[in-house]
C-alpha cells in the first residue's frame, strides 16, 4: 500500500468511518484513494474551517475521535480557525493535510505554507511526515495521543510525494492499556467534612474524561451545592435539586453569590477560566480549595490550590462517592441557603409576557427547552443567543450543549450541528445562532442539503452584533461602532435558495407554534426569529470586575472607562 492507502487502513482499524475535508492538489492521493474505500464516509464541507468545525462537533457529541483533512496552503490555513477551537476546549481530533513534495518544502513553492511552525500553539502535537515508512506509526502514536489523557487536536502533515510512496510492511507499534491511578483521597474527604458551607464546581473535564455518571452519583451522594462552568453545563443533570447552574460573567446571581460565601470549593474538570471566576482575587475571596484534574497543568496554574489531586476522574469520584455513601455531609442549613438563593437569583423566571408582545430572547429559550425532547443536541454559535442558552435551556447531558468555550468562534455551531448529525443520524440537533454568527459559516447550508440532514436551524435575528452593542452601551459611554448589521439577507428566502424550507417569527404567540413547526419537520428547516435590537443578557459581570459585583437590568449603568 501506498501512504494514502495506509491513511485508510488506519481509519479502519480504529473504526473512525466518518471524516470531514475538501480537497485539492496536495492531498488528492488521498482522495483518489477514496474512490476505492466505501468503508470511510467522507462528508465535504463548502470551506474547510467549517471542515475542522464539523469534526469538532462530531467528537464533542459523539465523545470519539473527530477527523477532518484539507490539502497545503490556503486549506491548510482555512483549518486553523476550527483547530485552535479544539484545542481551547480538549477536543480530540486528527488533522490530515497534504503537503507540497518533499523536494520543493522550504522553496516557496505553490500552495507551500510551514504548517508545523504555523499550528505549534493550537495542537497537542504535530507531525510533518519525511519518510513514508514512518506514516503507519505516527498514524498510530497520532490517534492514541489525540485522545489520552487530556485530549486534543494531532495535526499530521504529508508531503505529495509521499502519500503515493508505497510504505513496507514494517509492524507499528501498539499503545497499550493506560495505568489508573487513583491518589489517597483522605486529606479531601476530611476536608470536605470540615466545612460546613462547600460548593462543587465543575467543568468540561467531566465529560472529556467521560465520567458522567460517576459525577452525578458523587453529585447524588454528597448533595452539594453546585455550580458549572459554560463547558460543564449539563454534568448534574436537569433535576439535581442542589444545581445553581452557571456561575460567572453572564452566570446567575445565586451561583456567583454561593460562590463568594463558601468556605470550600472543590473544583473538578474546571481550569477556572477568567470568564468563569472574573477578578480572581475576589473570586471564591473565604475558600480554601480541592483541584481535581487530569491536566497537572492546569493545577495551580491560575489559584494555588489548597489540595491538588491529578488522576482519572472515574477512579478519584466512585472513591468519593462510596465514602460519603457510608457516612453522609452535615451541610443542611448551607443546602437550604442555596435553594433560597437559586428561587430568588436563578433563572426560572417566568414569561409572563403578552402574546402580541415582540419576542425576548430568555422566553424564546424557555419555551425551546419545554418543547425539545430531552435528548436534543444544541450546537450554539458565540453571542448573546449563546448566554440566553446556557442561561435558560435546562440540559440533561453535557454532550446535549455544544458551544465554543475557550476561543468564542462566531461561525462554530452550524458546521459543528453537522457534525453532530452525523455522529447520530437520528438525534435531533438545532443550530441556535445568530445574525452575525450565521453568515461566518452560511455556505454550509449547501452541505446540510447535500446530505439531507435534518438540522433544525433557529437563527435569533437582531440586526447587530449584540454582545459588542451590549458592552459598548455599557462600558464604552453607548458610543456604538461597527455592530451594524442592518443589511443582513432575507433569511427565509436564503434556506429557501438552498431548497430548505423556513418560516418567520417576531411576535410572542408564534413562538410554540414555530418551533413545534421546525421539530415536526422530516428534514432541515430554519426559523427566522426578529428580536429587538437593545436586548441585553442580564446580568453581566464587566470583564476584570469581581462575580460579586454582577450587573442587572435594575442596576444598570453607564461606565465610561475603557474596558480591556
Amino acid at each position: 500500500m501506498n501512504g494514502a492507502q495506509h491513511i485508510l487502513d488506519a481509519f479502519h482499524r480504529h473504526h473512525i468511518s466518518t471524516v470531514f475535508g475538501y480537497p485539492g492538489g496536495c492531498i488528492m492521493p488521498l482522495y483518489d484513494a477514496l474512490v476505492d474505500d466505501v468503508g470511510v464516509e467522507h462528508v465535504l464541507c463548502r470551506h474547510e474551517q467549517a471542515c475542522a468545525l464539523a469534526a469538532d462537533g462530531y467528537a464533542r457529541a459523539s465523545g470519539k475521535l473527530g477527523v477532518c483533512i484539507a490539502t497545503s496552503g490556503p486549506g491548510a490555513t482555512n483549518l486553523i480557525t476550527g483547530v485552535a477551537n479544539a484545542h481551547r476546549d480538549s477536543i480530540p481530533m486528527l488533522v490530515i493535510t497534504g503537503q507540497v513534495p518533499s523536494g520543493l518544502i522550504g522553496t516557496d513553492a505553490f500552495q507551500e505554507t510551514d504548517v508545523l511552525g504555523m499550528t505549534l500553539g493550537i495542537v497537542k502535537h504535530s507531525y510533518l511526515i519525511d519518510d513514508a515508512d514512518t506514516l503507519p506509526a505516527i498514524m498510530e502514536e497520532a490517534m492514541e495521543l489525540a485522545q489520552r489523557g487530556r485530549p486534543g487536536p494531532v495535526w499530521i502533515d504529508v508531503p505529495k510525494d509521499l502519500l503515493l510512496t508505497e510504505v513496507s510492511d514494517a509492524p507499528f507499534p501498539r499503545q497499550g492499556p493506560q495505568d489508573a491511578f487513583c491518589p489517597d483521597l483522605a486529606e479531601a474527604l476530611t476536608m470536605l467534612r470540615a466545612a460546613r458551607k462547600p460548593i462543587l464546581y465543575s467543568g468540561g473535564g467531566i465529560s472529556l474524561a467521560q465520567a458522567e455518571d460517576s459525577f452525578r452519583a458523587f453529585a447524588e451522594a454528597s448533595a452539594l451545592p453546585a455550580v458549572v462552568t459554560l463547558k460543564g453545563i449539563g454534568n448534574p443533570g436537569k433535576h439535581n435539586p442542589y444545581n445553581l447552574g452557571m456561575l460567572g460573567m453572564h452566570g446567575s446571581r445565586a451561583a456567583n453569590k454561593a460562590v463568594d460565601e463558601c468556605d470550600l470549593l472543590l473544583v473538578i474538570g474546571a481550569r477556572l477560566d477568567d470568564r468563569a471566576t472574573g477578578k480572581l482575587d475576589g473570586f471564591a475571596p473565604n475558600a480554601k480549595t480541592i483541584h481535581i484534574d487530569a491536566d497537572a497543568a492546569e493545577i495551580n496554574k491560575l489559584r494555588p490550590a489548597d489540595l491538588a489531586i491529578r488522576g482519572d476522574l472515574n477512579d478519584i469520584l466512585n472513591t468519593l462517592t462510596g465514602t460519603l455513601q457510608d457516612k453522609p455531609l452535615a451541610i443542611s442549613d448551607w443546602q437550604k441557603q442555596c435553594q433560597t438563593w437559586h428561587t430568588t437569583g436563578g433563572f426560572k423566571a417566568a414569561d409572563n409576557e403578552e402574546p402580541l408582545a415582540p419576542i425576548t430572547g430568555p422566553a424564546f429559550v424557555r419555551q425551546l427547552s419545554r418543547i425539545a425532547p430531552d435528548d436534543t443536541v444544541i450546537a450554539c454559535d458565540v453571542g448573546q443567543h449563546q448566554m440566553w442558552v446556557a442561561q435558560h435551556y435546562e440540559f440533561d447531558h453535557p454532550r446535549h450543549h455544544l458551544t465554543s468555550g475557550g476561543l468564542g468562534t462566531m461561525g462554530f455551531g452550524l458546521p459543528a450541528a453537522i457534525g453532530a448529525q452525523f455522529a447520530d443520524r437520528n438525534s435531533t440537533v438545532i443550530n441556535v445562532t445568530g445574525d452575525g454568527s450565521f453568515m461566518m459559516n452560511a455556505q454550509e447550508l449547501a452541505t446540510i442539503r447535500r446530505y439531507n440532514l435534518p438540522v433544525k436551524l433557529i437563527v435569533m435575528d437582531n440586526q447587530c452584533l449584540g454582545m459588542v452593542r451590549q458592552q459598548q452601551e455599557l462600558f464604552y459611554d453607548n458610543r456604538e461602532s461597527q455592530i451594524n448589521l442592518d443589511d443582513n439577507p432575507d433569511f427565509v428566502a436564503m434556506a429557501r435558495a438552498f431548497d430548505i424550507p423556513a418560516l418567520h417569527i417576531e411576535r410572542t404567540d408564534q413562538i410554540r407554534r414555530g418551533i413545534e413547526t421546525i421539530l415536526a419537520f422530516n428534514g432541515p428547516m430554519l426559523l427566522h426569529v426578529a428580536i429587538s435590537r437593545e436586548e441585553n443578557v442580564w446580568p453581566i459581570v464587566k470583564p476584570g470586575a469581581s462575580n460579586r459585583e454582577m450587573i442587572d437590568e435594575t442596576r444598570r449603568t453607564t461606565n465610561k472607562e475603557h474596558v480591556a
